[in-house]
Parts: C-alpha cells; structure tokens; sequence
C-alpha cells in the first residue's frame, strides 16, 4: 500500500512540474503582456498635427495601426485634431466633464504647462516605461522640456523653432526696387526697416504676418539681457526690456507695416496680403507652390526660408517650440499599449522621416545631421532644414513658458491685436495718432490675466 501511495504522490509531482513548466514558458513567451492581438486595446487620441490639411499624425497612426498595432493588438483612433494654443483648455473640460466636451483622450498631445494642469498624478511618468539607455539617445533639453515635478510626463516627439518665410518672387521684385535684400532681415532693426519700405512700396500692405509676437518679444527682452519673470500665468510687468521690445513691434503694428496673423500666417503669405510671415517650421508643410491673389491671378511662391531675426547686440536666441506626447492613467493594459506607441513613433527611422517630411525637429541624438543627405520632396523643405541648421549651430535655444494658463493668455492677447489692427484705417480717420494706438496696444498687453 506504501508503494502505490509513493507511485501517486510521485506521479503528482511530475504532473505538478510539467505544469508549472508549462505555464511559466507561456509567460514568457508572452513576455507577460496584457496585450492581445485577438482582443486589440483601443487607444483614443488627440493631436495638434494638421488642423488645416490631412494630418501627417494621421498617415503616422494609420501605419502603426497597419503594422505593430496589428502585430500586438493595439489600436489608435483619433477622436480630435486641435492646434497647440487651445488643446490646454479643451483638455481641462474633458477632465472636469464639462458639458459639450469629449471624452478624455488616452494619448494626446500639449505643453508642458497644459500637463501641469491636468495633475502630473493623473499621467503616465516615461521614466517608469523607458530605462535609463533608451533615453540616453535623445537630446537632453528635449527630455528636459517635458519634465513637470521631477516626471517626465511630456515625451519629445518633435520639436520645432520660428522661421521667416518670405514669397521669393515679390520679395525680388520689391527688393530690386527699394534697394534692399535677404541679408536686411537678420537683425530687427533691418526688419523693421524693410518693413517701413515694403509698406510704401506696396501701397499699403503690411511686410509681415507673425503668428507669435509676444515670445518673439521676449526673446529680444532675452538678448538684451534682461531676466524675464512671470506672474499668474502671465508676464510680470516688471520688465523694462520686454516692455520696450513689445512696443517696438507695437509701433510697427500700429503704422501698418506688421501684423499678427489671422491664426497662420501662412495664409496670409499665400493670398498675397503679405509677403512673408513668422512662424513654426512646420508651416512649411502648409505652404503652396502659388500665390493665389483676389482677383485669381496667380504667381509662383518660390518659397525663402530663413532664420528670424537677431538684435544687433548680445547673444543670438531662438525658442524650442513643440508639444510632446502625454498618455493619461486608466489600466496597465492601456498604459503598455501607450508606451509602445511611444517607443514605435520616436524610433530613430519613424522619427527621422517625420520630422522630414513636416519641418519639426527629430529629437534623438544625431539625427539631426543625417537630414543633409535626405531626399527632401521639395525645396522649400530643404531650404527650411538649412534655415534650421543655421539656427541650431548658432543661437542660445530656450524653451517655451511652463507655466499654467500661458497658453490661453497669449490667444487672448492675440485676439486683441487682431480686433484693434483691424480698425487702424478707422482710427486714424478719427484722429489718433501713432503713439496713442501703440500705447492700446501696451495697455492690452499690461492688462491681460486682470
């Protein structure tokens, strides 16, 4: 009886280990994923890639979905498509479920302060989901740029700086005329100059559409070495040089010869009511090959891409722009399909040639130096990439505010400028005078977030 008793313990066990064995090589095989490509994890997203034509975030979602999507059983579906200066709020009422407002995004993508905002708790941290090796290959300001409280809970997928975009068929038809040239434009006192002088020859329309002033501003402030503060989300105004910055293109708004954009001021460019405008580089994506005038006439755009301008003295400056991508917490299933996503989109081939083919900066290490050798789909983009090397080799890069409410303040602002240099050729009919249209436009900047 012993011996049968031995034989079935004996036989337990075995059948015990094979199981054991079993269970633990399909784990790893699995490599313990909560993924499963028979039941695919949903990924809603937002991104600000694309408001004004079909998104290249799109075409870039679509391929994953294609590929390791399908592989590993995640999908990714685009609920929302924004612009970067109002992502903050919508996302805030969708947190908050305000009435009228989508459902929170599972992955989406916004500043560091709109992050701030949301919670740093309620994001995913990457420094838990990427190991120390894996972020060794990216540029460390970028990593830096996406830090809130000690968390990385903004990753860099793109970054992106201000160009001067110029239509180079006007230009060289004005240039010939008033004795001027491209090399006018790299200080601001040559800018403004050229302005002055495109003003006249024009008839009256203003040189330049910028799409964001006031940190163009504060970089002057910057380079004549002033330390800029800021206070409730906004400016503080104990900043002489950021004032007297913002007034020198307060003056220049008031005479007509600048403008802030109507939202892009690639637009503006390509209609012809202005011959050049500031901007992200990524607008080069957005700009055509004609110029499309009211009467629908038309001429080719032969599109000059150059640095902004510098002050004349002290350090050269430039801003790195760019959202980076944030994934909300809900289950661990969602938060592993979150990071693989991440990690697909910035490897260094992915990255490389969507960078390339949108104007954005890649954000791995060296990456940069390979888009000399790229096969650009045009020369507007390759004159764009030298425009960016030139900027890159030769100005101090700072990184956008992060602080909350930025973001609304400065599209408040804009609204602002909008409304009142629109009413410039009433207001001189009425009697004003430069100065005091100048000083509307200071007051509007002082008096924001009061």
């Amino acid at each position: 009886m012993k011996c049968k008793t031995k034989k079935i313990v004996s036989l337990f066990i075995v059948i015990a280990m094979t199981f054991a064995i079993s269970f633990t090589f399909s784990a790893c095989n699995k490599n313990n994923t909560l993924l499963d490509p028979k039941k695919p994890t949903t990924l809603t997203m937002w991104h600000v890639y694309g408001e004004q034509v079909n998104s290249p975030m799109n075409d870039i979602v679509e391929q994953f979905n294609s590929t390791v999507g399908k592989d590993k059983g995640i999908v990714i579906n685009v609920t929302l498509m924004s612009n970067a200066s109002q992502i903050g709020k919508k996302l805030k009422d969708a947190q908050t479920g305000k009435a009228g407002s989508k459902e929170m995004p599972d992955l989406f993508f916004c500043h560091a302060s709109d992050a701030r905002g949301l919670g740093v708790n309620n994001l995913l941290n990457w420094n838990d989901y990427f190991s120390a090796s894996e972020l060794d290959n990216f540029v460390p300001d970028f990593l830096s740029d996406g830090m809130v409280d000690d968390k990385l809970v903004v990753f860099p997928v793109s970054k992106s700086t201000y160009m001067l975009f110029i239509a180079g068929g006007v230009f060289d038809r004005f240039a010939a005329d008033k004795n001027v040239s491209l090399s006018d434009l790299a200080t601001w006192k040559g800018f403004f100059s050229v302005a002055e002088k495109y003003y006249e020859w024009s008839g009256g329309k203003p040189f330049c559409a910028i799409d964001y002033l006031i940190r163009i501003a504060e970089l002057c402030a910057i380079s004549d070495g002033e330390n800029i503060s800021y206070k409730d989300g906004w400016y503080d105004a104990n900043n002489p040089a950021l004032i007297k910055a913002y007034d020198m293109f307060a003056t220049s708004i008031a005479k007509g010869h600048i403008v802030v954009s109507d939202l892009y001021s690639n637009t503006q460019v390509m209609t012809g009511q202005t011959v050049a405008g500031i901007s992200s580089s990524a607008a080069v994506l957005y700009y055509n090959d004609k110029i499309t005038y009211k009467d629908n006439t038309w001429e080719y755009t032969n599109l000059k891409v150059l640095p902004i301008p510098q002050s004349s003295v002290g350090e050269k400056y430039a801003t790195q722009a760019g959202v980076g991508l944030c994934a909300y917490k809900t289950t661990d299933q969602k938060a592993e399909a979150a990071t693989v996503f991440a990690k697909w989109f910035t490897d260094e081939k992915i990255n490389h040639d969507f960078a390339a083919q949108t104007g954005y900066i890649p954000v791995r290490k060296g990456a940069f130096d390979l888009l000399s050798d790229y096969p650009f789909k045009s020369e507007s983009f390759k004159n764009t990439y030298l425009a960016l090397k030139t900027t890159m080799e030769n100005c101090t890069i700072l990184a956008e505010p992060s602080i909350d409410g930025f973001y609304p303040n400065t599209y408040t602002l804009y609204n602002g400028i909008r409304q009142i240099q629109k009413q410039l050729p009433q207001k001189y009919a009425n009697g004003e005078t430069t100065e005091s249209i100048t000083q509307e436009l200071v007051d509007l900047f002082l008096n924001i977030g009061k």
